[in-house]
């Protein structure tokens, strides 16, 4: 008879803590990121313990690695407390809204979307930093409330409509303008240009009075 495989079932200590929509507000993109910031926070032998599935935060260990175990646990619960004035990133903004990388540049560079500060990281792999812009999550979450997307993408269009109607116009102006003749200069009856009088010199009476000309 063939042996099957064992399995592992030593027993673990799991711990999980439900993120409210007021914090992911209702990205899972949001909820990865908390993760990371969470994970930064641990140190190395701890990081893989703690988890994401959903909007739950999930801390497993093995059983006898209790004194790690509630370590790591006060930590994300420190943690926890606040989270939710935790900075929102680009990748996390575009998410929550549902927006393109162009509608984020456009509307932060003309100011509808505020912005709360920028951020240095160095990404891994990559000897150069970037930096980037976040946004404070209320700001965030009142455009998503307040369905301005919508109306940012609706008064989008219509610059847009009106940026070609007059661009359209211009370029007729153009053309029109290159059928016209060109206006030909003045000329005398005999057909030469006319030539302008030649300036009076002040005092030449009296110099040809006087005759110092001679």
């Amino acid at each position: 008879m063939s042996s099957q495989p064992k399995k592992n079932e030593a027993p673990e200590r799991v711990q999980e803590w439900v993120l409210p929509a007021a914090v992911t507000l209702g990205s899972s993109v949001r909820a990865h990121g908390i993760l990371l910031e969470m994970r930064a926070r641990l140190p190395s032998a701890a990081k893989k313990a703690l988890s994401v599935k959903g909007s739950i935060l999930i801390l497993t260990m093995s059983e006898t690695s209790a004194e790690a175990f509630a370590a790591t646990a006060a930590v994300v619960s420190r943690v926890l407390d606040g989270i939710e004035a935790l900075p929102v990133i680009p990748r996390e903004i575009e998410d929550i809204l549902t927006i393109s990388t162009t509608e984020r540049h456009r509307w932060l560079k003309d100011g509808r979307l505020h912005s709360a500060g920028t951020r240095t990281v160095k990404l891994r792999g990559r000897s150069k930093k970037i930096t980037f812009h976040v946004f404070d999550p209320r700001h965030v979450e009142d455009v998503l409330d307040r369905d301005l997307v919508t109306v940012w993408r609706e008064n989008d269009a219509a610059q847009a409509a009106e940026n070609r109607r007059r661009a359209a116009g211009k370029a007729a102006l153009t053309r029109s303008r290159k059928g016209e003749p060109k206006a030909a200069p003045l000329a005398s009856p005999a057909g030469r240009r006319e030539k302008a009088p030649a300036p009076k010199l002040r005092g030449w009476d009296e110099f040809d009075r006087d005759e110092l000309l001679r």
